[in-house]
């Protein structure tokens, strides 16, 4: 096992700068997602880590190694992409020893390698069939097992789970977060999936064009976001914004919501112009009478989950989602106030600084 040491990494693309200056500590042991919209440079990042793509400047360490111009076979990493990958005319058993048998490996050891990692993959009883005869989550478990076979120092793993179904890619969310819970092995993995990112992992970096935007746990990023970038990422459904003008220099800070009421809003610094934006999470939003509340609404889409309701209404601040009682009837087009708990409020500035938390 290793961690991984980023400093002042830069990728370009003749003239394109998709990493600017980056630097990321990823602590061994770890499972850490870099999550970010397409394009933000994510995928780049860990092709440069496993050595797939070459770095224009900076180092890259794995454990004390400089592994900066080592080859992909020096590093010790082993990588599942997003693709299966896997040889179609081999058994699983011959997929998930391709790498032993390429580097020589007996007969004997590869079957002994195979078992223990079939074992743990739950793939022991699958090991004389072909990929045509499993199943999506089958066949990535098996691309992880060729991965596992090597005893790679670091996982790295390209958006595993977005080839599968929406039930699929649960039940491997939850295999991948008990097979580190077993490995322990440092393990960085790539999505553009929110929900993966705070399921899985422990460290979280959020990308934004090749810049990071914030590092740290789920619930650091889900309650106290750096930036409105931030805010509005994480969290599914994602925060509510909401336009207001600040009385500047009040401590806690009064914002009067557009076509609203005033909030008070508990801020870390105050901000340089009056217009600010307030971000609440749907869960921190409750349905009250017309006329009530701190803002009017009108009741435009319900989304019914069973266990509870997203309501989708209009308000003269902007757009809102409220998480609603499934058993409380809200229909479209009626008119309802809006209770903001303010113990929950984010304040950003212009610039999309949270003026809630302390940079």
């Amino acid at each position: 096992m290793a961690g991984v040491n980023l400093e002042n990494i830069v990728k370009r693309f003749g003239a394109v700068e998709v990493i600017r200056g980056l630097n990321l500590n990823i602590p061994d042991g770890s499972f850490t997602a870099l999550l970010g919209a397409s394009g933000c440079g994510k995928s780049t990042l860990l092709r440069m880590i496993a050595g797939l793509e070459e770095t224009t400047d900076g180092t890259i360490r794995i454990g004390e190694t400089d592994v900066t111009h080592e080859l992909p076979a020096k590093r010790g990493v082993a990588m599942v992409f997003q693709s299966y990958a896997l040889y179609p005319h081999l058994t699983v058993e011959q997929n998930i020893c391709f790498s032993l048998s390429l580097a020589g490996v007996s007969k004997a050891e590869q079957k002994t390698h195979a078992a223990r990692v079939s074992k743990l993959l739950q793939l022991d009883q699958l090991l004389d069939r072909r990929p045509a005869q499993l199943s999506g989550g089958q066949r990535q478990r098996v691309a992880i097992g060729r991965a596992l076979v090597r005893d790679p120092k670091v996982f790295l793993f390209d958006e595993p789970l977005s080839n599968l179904d929406a039930l699929l890619r649960v039940q491997m969310r939850l295999e991948l977060a008990k097979l580190h819970q077993e490995l322990g092995t440092t393990m960085v993995y790539v999505t553009h999936d929110q929900v993966e990112a705070m399921t899985l992992a422990d460290q979280i970096v959020v990308l934004e064009k090749g810049v990071i935007q914030q590092v740290g746990s789920p619930l650091t990023l889900y309650n106290a976001p750096i930036n409105r970038y931030v805010a509005g990422f994480i969290g599914s459904p994602a925060m509510n914004f909401l336009a207001g003008d600040a009385s500047l220099g009040g401590t806690p800070l009064s914002i009067q919501l557009q076509g609203g009421g005033t909030v008070q809003a508990k801020v870390n610094a105050q901000p340089t112009q009056p217009n600010v934006e307030v971000g609440i999470r749907p869960e921190h939003v409750r349905i009250v009478a017309p006329g009530a509340g701190h803002l009017p609404g009108t009741v435009s889409v319900i989304e019914q989950l069973g266990n509870t309701s997203y309501v989708y209404l209009d308000t003269p601040a902007g757009p809102m989602i409220v998480e609603a009682d499934p058993t409380q009837s809200h229909p479209a087009g009626s008119q309802v106030g809006l209770d903001l708990d303010m113990a929950h409020l984010h304040v950003f500035d212009q610039s999309g600084r949270s003026l809630s938390v302390t940079v």
